[in-house]
């Protein structure tokens, strides 16, 4: 079996455009990565830079956990999966640079900006390397700010492609990928919580007992709370319903499309610093994100009409009735 990063898409979503392909005018390489909030957060780019190569090939690299997203997204012709080899791993990494020299890329777009994407500018060889939007030493269109990374990564985004010729980029929408949500039997109003997130990064997570409270609360003002979250978040959603029984807990149970999709139906969404809370705002829903001192909400929250940040060195001197009357439920 190959390996190295593989096609999923393969056909030109469109005849006009396909026509243009077999021309061979333009072929873009888009290379976004993860985790998931930052993948939400370069659709924005990645719709500007289908409306400025209108009829160009568009390739997406990224990793197997978006790949559902991205062959829902309408900005790429082809979606390439990466398998993220380690750097010694001569072999695989030969065989990707095989891949990205034969399709004969003319731009590509790093929305990355990383070691390892840089990193990918140089296995291209000099020879065989198109013009190149990143951070990359000798990149051709580099982003040569050197306070970027003290930037929001919208506005980091932006100004990437500001310096590439592209200068209207809009905040990401997700109306395409929504997905239907009559499965769950939800009720009209209800109430999105994320207690979940990164396993490794505990301080960002505010108590699932709070979440519980905070549920309670929610219940006796007649809204539903929703639970979401992934697989490894049962045991914070059962904590959750043990503690408020009205509860619907939904982890490890939806797709990203359904996550969008109880964003665009929610009430309001409450949650961490994690990858869902992206995706519930930009299907539109008025949301609440908790933030500890481990992150900067001046750099990474999700942006939209409504959204609302508190914020504590740490997460456990934050009281559910704080909370609750930033949400209107006290």
């Amino acid at each position: 079996m190959p390996r190295g990063p593989q096609p999923l898409l393969t056909e030109p979503r469109s005849n006009a455009r396909a026509a243009s392909v077999r021309q061979g005018d333009v072929r873009i390489l888009v290379i976004k990565l993860g985790a998931l909030g930052d993948f939400v957060q370069a659709m924005g780019p990645a719709a500007a830079i289908r409306a400025h190569h209108p009829d160009a090939e568009i390739t997406l690299l990224t990793t197997a956990p978006f790949a559902e997203l991205a062959r829902a997204a309408p900005y790429f012709d082809h979606i390439w999966i990466d398998e993220r080899p380690k750097l010694v791993d001569l072999g695989r990494l030969w065989r990707l640079r095989g891949q990205m020299r034969q399709a004969r890329f003319t731009r590509v777009y790093d929305l990355q900006t990383s070691r390892r994407s840089s990193a990918y500018f140089c296995l291209l060889g000099v020879s065989k390397r198109p013009e190149w939007s990143g951070i990359a030493w000798r990149a051709s269109h580099p982003h040569a700010n050197p306070a970027r990374d003290r930037m929001h990564t919208l506005d980091r985004q932006a100004e990437q492609l500001r310096m590439a010729g592209i200068d209207a980029v809009s905040p990401p929408d997700l109306s395409w990928a929504k997905r239907d949500i009559a499965r769950f039997d939800l009720p009209e109003h209800f109430l999105v919580l994320v207690p979940g997130g990164s396993k490794h990064r505990p301080e960002k997570r505010w108590p699932a007992g709070r979440y519980a409270q905070l549920a309670n609360l929610a219940a006796k003002r007649g809204l539903v709370p929703v639970i979401v979250g992934g697989a490894d978040e049962r045991e914070v959603g059962r904590e959750i319903v043990r503690i408020c029984p009205t509860a619907r807990d939904l982890t490890g149970r939806t797709s990203f499309g359904e996550i969008v999709g109880l964003g665009a139906a929610a009430w309001a969404s409450v949650g961490n610093d994690t990858g869902p809370m992206h995706l519930l705002v930009a299907a539109g829903s008025p949301a609440l994100v908790l933030y500890s001192r481990a992150s900067d909400p001046a750099l990474t929250q999700p942006r939209g009409k409504s959204v609302v940040v508190l914020r504590r060195d740490q997460l456990d001197d934050l009281a559910v009735d704080e909370v609750a009357a930033t949400l209107h439920l006290s």
